[in-house]
């Protein structure tokens, strides 16, 4: 049975299993950020016992190497996979995915564990890139957008519930615990789509050489600059809300958690807003960040302020994720495959960007408040860089004839 011609519950089971691992990424990605003291403190001790704002910076390295992962592998991999059959590629990627999580609660040194963290993001791009191609074929004509709106809403669903309760968790038993089930989370996409995920054969003609042809085209780094240092602004943020909550706000640890739900939840709601709204202006969607994270800076003294400037910048940042996807597509021509990894590429060099310069300012000692300077500076330069963008656009349109 191909995948144009299955009963609405094959559908729905096949979206189902590709959500299960959609949500794995989100809770992998994420969860380590409201975790970093619990890991600066397990895996650099002497540095912690001498400057715990030095081992929380330092451990701001393993969301930079994940991210930096995601950027590698999103082109490369989508890129070499795409003349192979999608729903068995779709399975070795879960596969791997749940392999290197595993290796991030095994492995002893705060080194092995980044060097895992880089090897768990190199799949992330592709998963989502040709898993959004099977889901939009699942549920056949003029339904393709809302497969893959079912998709990612395990990435939403993973910010509002699974990166909170891994949080919890980490804190209570061990940051390595979040890591077991994640793994476990990943284990069951994998069985999940060998059983669920009907056949779906790939492009045979097309080569990694061929595939990486969008790279000629000029809007394309423009569009992925401005989501890479635009997504920054927000990174460095939700990097280090952790140590805003319990250092600047003097809120105690179990509070960590409910930051991170209206995190999630401001999320969703932007995931929802954005997609209805995929042409939205971008210059004041960046705008808004920046407004919203100097608000955030202003008042992160006071708990109150905290929760509700974070769910503003997690609704606005997310607003911001489908406008660059479709300014990618509408600048990547015939490489639309690739163009949709490659928009996360975009969202994990901000990833990285925001959580190198974030534990930057806070390893010189400038306070837990600094990485919210450092998204209101990020928000402006890609604010920058799309009025570029769109200048050149308008520049290099046709002249209409009278």
């Amino acid at each position: 049975m191909t995948s144009s011609n299955l009963t609405r519950g094959a559908a729905t089971w096949a979206l189902l299993s590709l959500a299960v691992g959609s949500f794995g990424i989100g809770m992998t990605e994420f969860v380590v950020m409201g975790l970093l003291p619990d890991i600066a403190q397990d895996l650099l001790p002497a540095l912690w016992a001498d400057s715990p704002e030095s081992a929380i910076a330092q451990a701001g390295w393993l969301i930079t190497l994940y991210a930096l992962g995601v950027v590698v592998g999103a082109p490369t991999i989508a890129g070499s996979v795409a003349k192979y059959p999608r729903h068995r590629v779709m399975i070795g990627l879960a596969a791997a995915l749940a392999a290197f999580n595993a290796l991030t609660f095994v492995l002893p040194t705060f080194e092995l564990v980044a060097a895992s963290r880089f090897l768990a993001g190199l799949p992330h791009g592709a998963f989502f890139g040709i898993g959004a191609l099977v889901a939009a074929d699942v549920l056949g004509p003029g339904n393709r957008a809302k497969g893959v709106a079912f998709v990612l809403t395990g990435l939403t669903v993973a910010n509002v519930v699974g990166v909170p309760v891994g949080t919890f968790l980490g804190q209570q038993a061990g940051w390595r615990l979040a890591f077991v089930l994640v793994a476990g989370i990943f284990t069951l996409a994998t069985v999940l789509i060998a059983l669920r995920v009907p056949p779906h054969e790939g492009e045979p003609g097309r080569t990694l050489r061929a595939e990486l042809k969008i790279f000629r085209i000029g809007q394309v780094w423009l569009a992925l600059a401005v989501g890479a240092i635009g997504f920054g602004g927000f990174f460095a943020v939700y990097s280090y809300v952790a140590s805003v909550v319990t250092d600047v706000a003097g809120s105690p640890q179990w509070v960590v958690p409910l930051i991170l739900v209206l995190m999630g939840i401001g999320m969703t709601v932007g995931n929802l807003i954005g997609g209805h709204l995929a042409d939205i202006d971008l210059k004041r969607t960046l705008i808004a960040l920046a407004v919203v994270q100097t608000l955030l800076a202003l008042t992160a003294q006071w708990i109150w302020a905290v929760a509700f400037f974070v769910f503003a910048t997690g609704l606005v940042a997310s607003i911001l994720s489908p406008t660059i996807q479709t300014r990618l597509m509408d600048v990547a021509e015939d490489n639309q495959s690739i163009a949709a990894a490659l928009n996360h590429s975009a969202l994990n060099m901000g990833n990285s960007l925001g959580a190198f310069l974030g534990g930057l300012v806070i390893a010189v000692g400038w306070g837990f408040v600094a990485p919210a300077w450092v998204g209101v500076a990020l928000a402006l330069c890609g604010l920058a860089l799309a009025l570029v963008s769109l200048a050149v656009e308008r520049r290099r349109a046709p002249v209409p004839v009278a």
